[in-house]
């Protein structure tokens, strides 16, 4: 059997190493970081969305670039076989709101573990804080020979999986490094931008409302006339715009390249009422205090924190009386409460990005083997491929699947 080299401990070039010892290779796995699965350590805000629970046909509607090249990967190794594998390993799974699974331990590092004890039980090598400069070819030949480590070091390999990792939290080692290292051989790389991220908006108000969080919004995200995306869940008010779930996944729809202010966001903050039946609501809570001045008439229908922001953006006065109120000035009250408007600035960038949008272009890679139609012997697998899907253990998924498919397929 060959000499595989697998270049980043994350989760596909973890689950790229098993793969390939389960095939009966020697694998040597080079991470440059001190510890393996550092980006794992930090999804789900620590306790990391494995995967998620759900059927294939809504496994692939949640990949918003590139969902028919996976499905190859999907259908070889799938949602329930990773969660097979955790398990067999130690790690045991609870599956959550939303179908997002975790460990029961709501510990990333247990997830880690069980990765570590299966790749040490096939005999994996692994090296860290080993970094590679450059993949090596065989003389004359678009085939790989091995690595060039940055001490000067060469690995020979009869295949390489290459797992570096997209751009999003640099700090974790993902700054690009590996989808460099394709393109040194090659490989085109469509524009990287960051994606599942929270985004600034032009408005004031938001920082009047900075940590309140909403749930059961709906919003729509347009650009002129055209909705980009239109969603429901939860989102969060921030001192710079707006982040949260429901904001995360808008994010994915933004166009690579945009200006500030052409980008629009409508939130419907009663999204359960119509305009009509709104109106008829506030009606109601208002003839109950018609006494009462506007600020202390709207605690029955918003968060404290929310009313005189939506007192001021709807024109009203909030001390005026409520019994003073005309119809017109209740209907801007409707209006804005059904759709709240916010102008896209831009994004947090990469430092905040749970993932990134773009990469290595998939037409170059084989999808039935992960292998790259350039250079022989060489697998691209993860987040470095322009692949990217919703929140919700998606792109892990896409990590797993990808990284197995490449392992299982080395000649």
């Amino acid at each position: 059997m060959g000499r595989v080299i697998v270049i980043g401990g994350g989760a596909a070039g973890m689950m790229a190493a098993v793969a390939a010892a389960e095939q009966g290779h020697h694998v040597i796995l080079l991470e440059k970081n001190e510890k393996l699965g550092k980006k794992i350590y930090i999804t789900g805000k620590g306790r990391c969305n494995v995967t998620n629970d759900c059927d294939m046909e809504e496994l692939f509607d949640n990949v918003v670039t590139n969902s028919k090249f996976l499905y190859s990967a999907f259908y070889t190794f799938d949602n329930q076989r990773m969660k097979e594998y955790l398990e067999e390993d130690g790690c045991r799974l609870k599956v959550e709101r939303g179908n997002r699974v975790f460990p029961v331990s709501d510990h990333a590092s247990d997830v880690i573990g069980a990765l570590k004890r299966r790749m040490n039980r096939l005999g994996v090598q692994v090296f860290l804080n080993t970094e590679v400069k450059e993949i090596l070819k065989a003389d004359g030949e678009d085939r790989v020979a091995g690595v060039l480590l940055t001490n000067g070091k060469k690995e020979s390999a009869d295949a390489v999986i290459l797992a570096g990792g997209g751009l999003s939290y640099p700090t974790t080692g993902s700054n690009g490094s590996g989808i460099r290292l394709a393109e040194k051989l090659g490989h085109t790389v469509s524009k990287c931008v960051p994606a599942l991220v929270p985004l600034e908006t032009a408005e004031e108000f938001c920082k009047e409302m900075q940590g309140l969080s909403l749930k059961n919004v709906a919003m729509e995200m347009k650009k002129g006339k055209k909705t980009l995306y239109s969603g429901f869940g939860e989102m969060m008010f921030t001192h710079f715009g707006v982040t949260g779930p429901l904001v995360l996944s808008a994010s994915s729809f933004l166009p690579k390249e945009f200006e500030p202010g052409e980008i629009k966001l409508y939130l419907d903050l009663k999204p359960a009422l119509s305009t009509e039946l709104l109106d008829k609501r506030i009606l109601r809570d208002f003839e109950e205090i018609q006494n009462r001045q506007l600020k202390n008439g709207l605690d029955k229908l918003l968060p404290t924190k929310m009313i005189p922001v939506v007192l001021k953006l709807s024109g009203l006065n909030v001390e005026k009386k409520i019994n003073t109120v005309s119809k017109e000035e209740r209907l801007s009250l409707v209006h804005l409460l059904k759709c709240m408007e916010l102008t896209v600035k831009g994004t947090r960038g990469f430092n905040e990005a749970i993932i990134t949008k773009g990469g290595i272009k998939v037409k170059e890679v084989n999808p039935s083997t992960m292998e790259s139609k350039l250079v022989s012997g060489l697998y691209l697998v993860g987040e470095m491929l322009d692949l990217d899907a919703l929140t919700g253990g998606f792109n892990l998924q896409i990590a797993w699947s990808t990284g197995y498919l490449a392992g299982l397929n080395i000649k």
